[in-house]
């Protein structure tokens, strides 16, 4: 059996969409729709949906959690998967990257059999050296570390980095399968849904 779940988080108010963006159409599919057709065959064990709206996302047939600790933005999204994930590790994946890289995936979950290893976060890093860290695969070895955070409520998303094994995916690496790092656009507002249609239709 896999030793992954991959979690998807839709914890945002989306208050720059205007609407759920999970939700918004791109290429006439759910935004969501486009990344549950990418992470669709990576594996996992099971797929999750952490969100506050179970609602919203029941029709996707997929098991859905509500923040363990409430208010305490994507760090809380990250804990909730890692809570309710039964197995060692975790992909993280924000419902606003529509372009997502399979190939890019499944790199990031072989490096956990890396010489090296074992990490406890395996992360992208981009080019002005921002983490990606709602793409990016948590062990359990997280939860205490987290748990930590929101208690003191220290909510920066890689804040508790400094407490656990960081692999970090840099741009020499992650390029060579995503030269353009359309892996990490994400969606947040009209504007950048349109530039996201634009990238569709070529």
């Amino acid at each position: 059996m896999s030793d992954l779940t991959i979690a998807i988080m839709a914890g945002g108010k989306s208050s720059r969409m205007g609407t759920d963006k999970a939700f918004v159409p791109l290429l006439g599919q759910p935004m969501i729709e486009h990344i549950l057709a990418r992470i669709s065959d990576l594996s996992q064990a099971q797929t999750i949906i952490i969100t506050n709206q179970a609602e919203d996302y029941a029709p996707l047939g997929l098991p859905i959690f509500a923040d363990v600790i409430p208010h305490k933005g994507a760090l809380g999204g990250i804990y909730t998967a890692l809570h309710h994930s039964q197995t060692a590790y975790t992909l993280v994946i924000a419902c606003d990257m529509p372009f997502i890289n399979a190939a890019l995936l499944r790199y990031m979950i072989d490096l956990r059999a890396e010489i090296g290893g074992p990490y406890d976060v395996i992360v992208p890093r981009d080019d002005q050296g921002h983490l990606e860290g709602l793409h990016a695969i948590y062990s359990q070895r997280c939860r205490e570390p987290i748990r930590n955070r929101l208690e003191a409520d220290r909510l920066k998303v890689i804040g508790f980095y400094e407490d656990v094994r960081v692999r970090y995916v840099d741009p020499p690496e992650w390029k060579k399968i995503d030269p353009q790092g359309l892996s990490f656009y994400n969606v947040n507002t009209p504007e950048e849904l349109q530039a996201a249609q634009d990238i569709a239709d070529k």
